[in-house]
C-alpha cells in the first residue's frame, strides 16, 4: 500500500485509538489454554490480530463474533502439534501459542524463518522452567515438564519471554517465580485475565511475579486496553502540527513517563484517567537543561520510556528549540530511520546505532519513504504530515499491521491522506 501525505494541516478533533494489538495476541493465545469459553472485547482489526485469529482456528479452536469488536473463543481441543513456517510467517509473536499447544499436547514444534538470536530470552526461560527444548536450523521442538516450585531470572526484560513464561505457570507449575519480568499494560492485562481464569498472580506492575496455578481453568472475559503507544504517538503528531485533540480511552495510568518526557520536549498533556487532552502548542522549546546538551531521552525498559515511542521522540526533537541526544539502549539499528528525517531536513548526527543529536526547531520538506518498520511508521507519517509539500510513503501497510484504522482516522482529524493500492 502507496499513501500520499499533504502536510501542514493542523489535526484537531476527537481520536479514539484501538486496542492494544500486543495485548490481544497474548490475550488470544491464553485463551487456548483452555477447553472453556474466553470472551476477548475491543479486539483490534490489525494484520497481526487476523494472522492470530486464523491461526488459532487452525489450531482448533471455534470463533464466533458477538459484534465487531467482540471476539468468543473456546478451543475444546488443540488439533495440531506443529506450527509450520505459513503459520509462524516471520512474527516472533507466534510463540504465544507455545504455552496452550504444550500444555495441552505435551510435544509440540514450531518453525520459523527468523534467527535464534531473537528468542534467545525466550529459550533460555523455557529451559530455566525445565522444558525439554531442542532446536534445529529453523525450528524449536519442546516436550512438556510439570514442576512443583520455580524460581526463575528472565535474562532480559521480554514481553513475550514474560507472557511465555506466565501461561506457562499457570497450566504446568504449582508456584512459579519471575524475576526480571516485563511490566508493560499489555503483560499486565495478560496476567489479569490469567487471574480472572483461576491462576493467582502476585506482583502485577512490578518486575517479580509470583503465580499459584488454579486446580481447574475457568470460562472469563477481558475487554482489552487502548494501545497506549497510538495514543501518545498520535498526541505527539497533533501537537506539532499546531492543532489540537481530545484522545478517548487513553489511560493516564499507562503514561506516566511518556508524559514527563514530552513535557521535556515542549509538548504538555493534560490527562484524566480514560481521556487524554492535547492542547494547541504555538512554539515547542525544549527544558531540563544539563552540560553538554539540553535534554537526554533514554528508552528503558517499562515503567520507563519505551522504546516503540523512540521514533516519535526523535521527530519531536527535530521541531523544538534546543538540541536532544536520543539514546535507544534496548535493540540495534532501531535510530537508523534517522537518516530519512535527515533527508526531510532535519539536523541529525547520528553517532552510532544507538544515539543521535537532534538540533532544532527545523522546518521538514516532503521526500519519497520507502518501506517504512513497524517501530517507526507512525513517525515517519507524522513527519510527512507537518512537511512542507506531498511526501509518498510506500509500503505503509506495515502501519495497519500494529495500529488499527491509523490512516483513516487521521483523516477524520483533518489529514489530507490519499491511500492507493
Amino acid at each position: 500500500m502507496r499513501i500520499r501525505v499533504e502536510g501542514k494541516h493542523p489535526l484537531n478533533g476527537t481520536y479514539h485509538p484501538a486496542g492494544n494489538t500486543n495485548a490481544a495476541m497474548a490475550l488470544l493465545a491464553a485463551a487456548l489454554l483452555t477447553d472453556q469459553p474466553i470472551t476477548l472485547r475491543n479486539m483490534p482489526h490489525t494484520l497481526n490480530t487476523q494472522t492470530m485469529l486464523a491461526v488459532a482456528e487452525r489450531l482448533g479452536a471455534k470463533l464466533s463474533y458477538p459484534d465487531d469488536q467482540t471476539v468468543l473463543i473456546q478451543a475444546e481441543q488443540i488439533s495440531k502439534r506443529t506450527l509450520t513456517h505459513s503459520d509462524t510467517n516471520g512474527l516472533v509473536g507466534m510463540m504465544l501459542f507455545l504455552p496452550a499447544m504444550l500444555t495441552r499436547r505435551q510435544h509440540i514444534r514450531i518453525e520459523f524463518d527468523f534467527p535464534l538470536n531473537r528468542i534467545r530470552a525466550h529459550l533460555e526461560a523455557l529451559r530455566d522452567l525445565g522444558q525439554d527444548v531442542i532446536t534445529t536450523s529453523g525450528a524449536l521442538e519442546c516436550r512438556a515438564v510439570k514442576w512443583e516450585h520455580k524460581e526463575i531470572i528472565l535474562s532480559q526484560t521480554s514481553v513475550t519471554a514474560t507472557s511465555l513464561v506466565l501461561m506457562l505457570a499457570a497450566r504446568l507449575g504449582k508456584e512459579t517465580i519471575i524475576h526480571n519480568a516485563a511490566c508493560e499494560p499489555h503483560v499486565q492485562e495478560l496476567a489479569n485475565l490469567l487471574c480472572e481464569m483461576g491462576a493467582h498472580i502476585e506482583g502485577i506492575g512490578s518486575n517479580v511475579l509470583r503465580i499459584i496455578s488454579p486446580t481447574e481453568v475457568n470460562s472469563a472475559e477481558a475487554t482489552i486496553g487502548a494501545d497506549h503507544i497510538e495514543a501518545a504517538s498520535i498526541a505527539a503528531i497533533v501537537a506539532i502540527s499546531g492543532g489540537r485533540v481530545q484522545i478517548d480511552g487513553g489511560r493516564r495510568a499507562d503514561m506516566p513517563m511518556i508524559i514527563k518526557t514530552y513535557r521535556q520536549l515542549g509538548v504538555s498533556l493534560d490527562a484524566d484517567e480514560n481521556v487524554i487532552y492535547v492542547p494547541k502548542h504555538e512554539l515547542l522549546t525544549i527544558s531540563n537543561r544539563e552540560e553538554d546538551t539540553d535534554l537526554s531521552i533514554e528508552s528503558s525498559p517499562w515503567p520507563a520510556f519505551p522504546s516503540d515511542l523512540i521514533a516519535i521522540a526523535t521527530l519531536i526533537a527535530t521541531q523544538a528549540r534546543g538540541t536532544a541526544l536520543i539514546h535507544e539502549k534496548l535493540f540495534n539499528n532501531r535510530l537508523l530511520f534517522v537518516d530519512k528525517l535527515k533527508a526531510m531536513g532535519a539536523q541529525i548526527v547520528l553517532c552510532d546505532p544507538h544515539r543521535a543529536i537532534v538540533v532544532g526547531a527545523t522546518p521538514l520538506h516532503s521526500i519519497y519513504m520507502d518501506t517504512p518498520d513497524v517501530r517507526t511508521g507512525l513517525g515517519m507519517l507524522g513527519a510527512a504530515l507537518i512537511a512542507e509539500g506531498e511526501s509518498v510513503i510506500d509500503n505503509a501497510q506495515v502501519i495497519e499491521r500494529q495500529f488499527a484504522g491509523t490512516l483513516k482516522k487521521l483523516q477524520n482529524l483533518g489529514a489530507k491522506l490519499k491511500v492507493e493500492a
